[in-house]
């Protein structure tokens, strides 16, 4: 019996250890995984790099509610821009809100802008084979619409 008694004893520890061990390297692997996967991110307004400044003249040609301005707000992660916004002073305009983003891929502008006539419009702009193609939903008017190269190709209204 007591011999029964020290290999439960000393299964009992080799198990103790084992589960010490496994929160142990749980635990490190955490740490190290944070403390690799951190970036130092930072902004610097700027003037939009040629693609950049292509795509929005691009987009802008097809659709002029988003605007054309030479100057946006990169967002940097270890010297790479990873998503660039444009920021709008508002106090002329007829919008409350007006928000562009483009893609680092320079082939995909997002946007947002409300004002008292058009209400919530959001979407996207891509460029796709050098055509612009459009998606755009409008919560005042309940609507999606699609747009290729300025003109609409599929339009429905929500209930």
């Amino acid at each position: 019996m007591y011999y029964a008694l020290v290999g439960l004893q000393k299964s009992f520890n080799t198990n103790l250890k084992l589960k010490i061990m496994k929160n142990y390297i749980l635990l490190f692997t955490l740490i190290f995984t944070t403390i690799s996967f951190a970036q130092t991110i930072t902004s610097k307004k700027e003037d939009a790099t040629p693609e950049q400044y292509a795509l929005l003249e691009k987009v802008n040609q097809y659709y002029p509610d988003i605007t054309l301005n030479k100057t946006v707000t990169n967002f940097y992660a270890d010297g790479k821009i990873i998503d660039t916004q444009q920021e709008f002073n508002l106090d002329t305009s007829k919008f409350s809100s007006y928000k562009i983003g483009i893609e680092p891929d320079n082939k995909k502008l997002l946007f947002e802008y409300v004002s008292d006539q058009t209400g919530k419009v959001y979407g996207d702009v891509s460029i796709f084979k050098g055509n612009a193609l459009r998606t755009t939903f409008s919560e005042k008017n309940n609507e999606i619409n699609v747009a290729l190269n300025g003109k609409s190709v599929y339009l429905k209204k929500l209930k």
